[in-house]
């Protein structure tokens, strides 16, 4: 048997934030890794993976789970922009909820002490009043399926440890920024990038975001703390910008000053909202800050990297594949 500390098992370890972590457990020699994955995929030699074909109620992970002290869940079921299925709900918790509470269960059969849930900012909400953060122990309001299902998935994992013993964590980022991301973010670097004006130079709303080395860093940390057992935190930079702000840091961080027009917010309201993009304002332009004092109380967690040192990984990483 290994030296080292825990012995842990990794879903999602090929997505955005599972793959992060992956590489900080090897990179940090301290725990035996196993991982999940759907398909074969090549990794470090110091690395255990088994084959686990599917997220359900019916799923077999009884090798996956052999001799592990820690698992800390990634793999879900995302949020989906373009939505094909009739029944969204029922989709996000075959695999959210019921493939959630089934790996818990048996993980308690195995022997795990702890399982630390990767959630999601939606379980509060979808956006804030300027100045009036989310906070980790304030009322739950999701308001679409994925949120939903996260919420759900949240409240069984604590049942269960209520239940067994089972130490629960839950972490739910906000916006993640860091090398390899996609969606809005990474779409915000190509406008900048190709000097594209834009007119969102007098945006005044306020922002948290997580920067992906700090986001691993908090998992890994309540991987192992006592204090974050059975407990919920929020992760971000603590450092809140506004959308124009976030612009601002993108262009210097690619070297390519923003183009920034500062057209009145009545105004692009009104222009999208004409263009049926009306919900794209909120994500866009709205608030949605986060309060992230309770991680430094119970934890002595405070964010590692800064927000102009993530800005610069994000962005070099985004140049050296474009």
């Amino acid at each position: 048997m290994s030296s080292k500390q825990r012995r842990v098992l990794l879903t999602g370890a090929t997505g955005f934030v599972g793959s992060a972590v992956q590489q900080r457990i090897v990179a940090d020699e301290q725990y035996d890794l196993t991982i999940a994955v759907r398909r074969s995929v090549p990794t470090e030699s110091a690395v255990r993976v088994v084959q686990v074909p599917e997220l359900t109620a019916q799923t077999d992970w009884r090798d996956a789970l052999q001799g592990v002290d820690v698992v800390i869940h990634a793999a879900a079921r995302v949020h989906v922009m373009n939505e094909t299925s009739n029944d969204p709900l029922a989709e996000f918790r075959k695999v959210n909820v019921d493939g959630t509470l089934a790996l818990a269960r048996q993980a308690v059969a195995a022997g795990v002490q702890r399982f630390v849930f990767v959630s999601s900012i939606k379980v509060n909400g979808e956006g804030t009043e300027l100045g009036q953060p989310y906070t980790a122990d304030a009322l739950a309001q999701p308001s679409d399926p994925y949120g939903v299902s996260k919420y759900e998935a949240e409240q069984a994992l604590l049942a269960l440890a209520q239940e067994t013993g089972l130490e629960v964590a839950i972490v739910r980022p906000v916006l993640v920024s860091g090398p390899g991301v996609k969606a809005n973010f990474r779409s915000m670097m190509q406008w900048v990038q190709r000097g594209v004006p834009l007119p969102l130079g007098a945006i005044h709303n306020k922002r948290s975001l997580v920067a992906l080395d700090n986001l691993v860093d908090l998992i890994l940390t309540c991987a192992e703390h006592p204090a974050a057992v059975n407990q919920v935190f929020l992760a971000s930079d603590g450092n809140d910008l506004s959308t124009t702000q976030m612009l601002q840091h993108l262009g210097a961080a690619l070297e390519k000053p923003a183009r920034l027009l500062p057209v009145p917010m009545s105004w692009l309201n009104l222009g999208f909202t004409l263009l049926g993009k009306k919900s794209f304002t909120q994500r866009l332009c709205g608030s949605l800050q986060v309060d992230i004092s309770k991680n430094q109380q119970l934890l002595g967690w405070t964010p590692p990297v800064s927000v102009a040192e993530a800005m610069r990984k994000t962005a070099a990483a985004y140049l050296a594949k474009s």
